[in-house]
């Protein structure tokens, strides 16, 4: 298939946008459109969903998949033959926790990378491999130790989730030291985070507390400190809350640990390689820390 149609198809993508993409590719979004048309009528179906923002269908998402390894090869072709290239976006997937938190360090190897800028992708870690089967990504943080197909996955190590809660919070909804569950508000990330609920689940409480939303890493631990609601804390997070008091453990013996994998695409590719290194090396500092290919 013609790299330039699929160059486009990438643009499309990325920028959501026909229009977008026409100025990023610098041709006219009618070219665009061509290419886009052209590269359908070779896969024998639709491509591009022609929204806002445009979306790969499922064909599309095989296409795209290609179309970025061909960008990625590309590069490293040009660099081989010491032509130089354009910084190359390196499309990652990571879950809030982990890149408030251990994923930092890959962020301070990568400034020192050249050629290469980095796309983050926020996703839970139990939903991050559909970026990789839809060709979002190249590599991805996830919960899910089944490679996707024509992925590597190793084992990085768990994160470990503990029950908090503001002092405060806790006196005001415990009695004869028994925490009423069914009534202390607590602190949910987003739809997808059940760690409360499989928390609850655990002790028996059928109805669920009144709850807070708040999709944001840091401001999820600012807002169990504020007394908003309790919820299950990375331990990364924690630091000196509980012994300076600004904390307090509901269970000391309670906790979640959610192993992490690095999933990464089979690609014998020096970029991808210097990443994998990066992460795994940030990753030392998870629980049960011990790279194990599968």
């Amino acid at each position: 298939m013609n790299f330039e149609h699929l160059r486009a198809l990438a643009a499309v993508v990325d920028e959501g946008t026909f229009e977008a993409a026409a100025d990023l590719l610098r041709i006219s979004p009618s070219a665009v459109s061509q290419r886009i048309k052209a590269l359908e009528k070779a896969a024998g179906q639709v491509v591009v969903r022609r929204a806002v923002p445009c979306t790969p269908t499922e064909a599309g998402g095989a296409l795209l998949r290609m179309a970025r390894q061909v960008q990625l090869l590309e590069a490293e072709a040009r660099d081989a033959l010491g032509a130089g290239s354009a910084r190359t976006a390196t499309p990652l997937a990571v879950n809030a926790d982990s890149l408030s938190t251990w994923f930092l360090p890959v962020l301070q190897e990568a400034a020192g990378w050249a050629g290469t800028t980095l796309d983050l992708h926020v996703e839970d870690q139990d939903h991050s491999t559909r970026l990789l089967r839809q060709g979002d990504v190249l590599a991805a943080v996830t919960a899910d130790s089944r490679p996707v197909n024509g992925c590597r996955a190793v084992r990085l190590g768990a994160m470990r989730y503990v029950p908090a809660a503001a002092p405060d919070l806790r006196d005001r909804y415990t009695a004869g030291g028994i925490v009423d569950w069914d009534a202390m508000p607590m602190v949910q990330f987003n739809s997808k985070d059940d760690l409360q609920r499989r928390f609850l689940a655990s002790r028996d409480v059928g109805r669920r507390p009144p709850t807070h939303m708040v999709p944001s890493s840091e401001a999820f631990v600012a807002a169990v400190r504020a007394g908003l609601g309790w919820g299950m804390v990375p331990e990364l997070q924690v630091g000196s809350d509980v012994d300076d008091g600004r904390l307090v453990l509901l269970d000391p013996r309670a906790h979640s640990d959610v192993v992490l994998y690095w999933q990464s695409w089979a690609l014998q590719s020096e970029r991808l390689e210097r990443l994998t290194q990066a992460v795994r090396r940030a990753a030392r500092v998870l629980r049960g820390n011990g790279p194990e290919a599968s």
